[in-house]
């Protein structure tokens, strides 16, 4: 039987992070994930996930020497944000306001992971077990760790990076807190009439709102956000369909453009009622998800991994004492993040004209407010 000091239960981006840095630290670490991420060549189509990963993201991958790998598959810099609902009212943001070359960059998801995966290698006391996935554990001080392939793990302690539906964060019962939105998030591939952009915008609607991401080349990814049932429809139609409802329904500025590809999801919020418990720690969706209304999710999820590895630095014993450090210091940043995203969702996504008047002047003063505009700007980049 294996013996490791963590078990990382998911190698997604989260917990390929807490992975790598774990293996910095000197520990022992097993990663178990069911599929291993597909391979990069420039000719792919871009995938439909993707993050817009804040400069304070950038630099804990950069700690971790995975960035370098990525930026040098395909990366989109952004340097402006705008949002508005009426388009006199808008608020827009601007990397010079901060001294800064970019806000961040929007990158798929997979090249991230790659990046991190390509770090694996760097250390031989990281071990893989892929495909394979967590079947059981059986707490103890040494905790029992049994795969689906039969293999059993002794381990000190267990992470879960598994995602919004974590099994670890079920077998060791923790609970969530969560609540269904009640409507569905569609994610467009694009191709775009208007060259490679390095803005980012949203523009709320009463039905939700619509977002574009820029990507390399003359690509953009689209966000639509609408009841179950349109998604549902729109995802039923042909490309050719889908552009006539993009260019009835999205803004202007977006321009004419070829659908490329689509899928969607439900949104639903989850915040665990604990963030550690019988000799597991949680990171990430499995401790907590947000409405991507702002992209803020891995972007969370990152502070996680730094948080995480913060408190557990120059201690050779990983207590629970250490991982409830570890939850101080992020449970009110993320039920503070979660709950603004909250807060503009719904004050947004409703069509009452008091409210309307009042969230659209609400917009207009926010793009006068100096220090203030600057100061919210670097708390949702993570900057210090």
């Amino acid at each position: 039987m294996s013996r490791f000091d963590v078990a990382v239960i998911g190698g997604g981006m989260v917990g390929a992070s807490v992975a790598v840095g774990f293996a910095k630290q000197g520990r022992k670490v097993v990663v178990v994930e069911g599929t291993a991420p597909e391979k990069f060549s420039p000719e792919q189509p871009m995938d439909i996930r993707v993050s817009a990963i804040s400069q304070h993201s950038v630099d804990i991958l950069s700690e971790l020497g995975a960035w370098h790998a990525t930026s040098q598959m395909r990366v989109c810099p952004y340097r402006r944000l705008e949002t508005w609902e009426h388009p006199e009212c808008r608020t827009r943001f601007h990397s010079d306001e901060l001294g800064m070359e970019r806000l961040g960059f929007i990158v798929e998801n997979r090249l991230i992971q790659l990046g991190l995966w390509a770090q694996f290698t760097h250390y031989s006391n990281i071990s893989l077990r892929c495909p394979d996935t967590l079947s059981d554990i059986e707490f103890g001080e040494v905790s029992k760790v049994t795969l689906s392939s039969g293999e059993e793990l002794l381990v000190d302690l267990v992470v879960g990076a598994d995602g919004a539906n974590s099994k670890v964060r079920d077998l060791a019962g923790i609970g969530v807190t969560a609540w269904d939105y009640r409507q569905h998030c569609m994610l467009i591939n694009v191709k775009t009439e208007i060259e490679q952009q390095d803005i980012t915008w949203q523009q709320f609607t009463p039905s939700g709102p619509r977002s574009f991401l820029p990507l390399c080349g003359n690509q953009g990814s689209l966000v639509w956000y609408d009841s179950p049932k349109r998604i549902r429809q729109l995802c039923a139609m042909t490309p050719a369909q889908l552009r006539e409802e993009v260019l009835t329904y999205f803004p202007a500025e977006l321009g004419d453009i070829e659908v490329l590809q689509y899928g969607s999801f439900p949104l639903t919020r989850r915040h665990a009622q604990r963030y550690s418990a019988l000799g597991c720690v949680l990171v990430g969706d499995s401790a907590h998800t947000i409405n991507p209304l702002a992209g803020q999710g891995v972007n969370l999820g990152f502070k996680d991994v730094e948080a995480l590895l913060a408190a557990t630095q120059n201690h050779e014993v990983l207590t629970q004492s250490l991982l409830e450090q570890y939850e101080r210091n992020r449970r009110y940043d993320n039920l503070l993040m979660q709950s603004g995203m909250d807060f503009f969702y719904k004050g947004f996504s409703n069509d009452f004209a008091p409210l309307k008047l009042l969230r659209n002047a609400a917009l207009k003063v926010a793009e006068n407010a100096g220090p203030l505009k600057t100061q919210v700007l670097k708390y949702a980049l993570g900057l210090k």
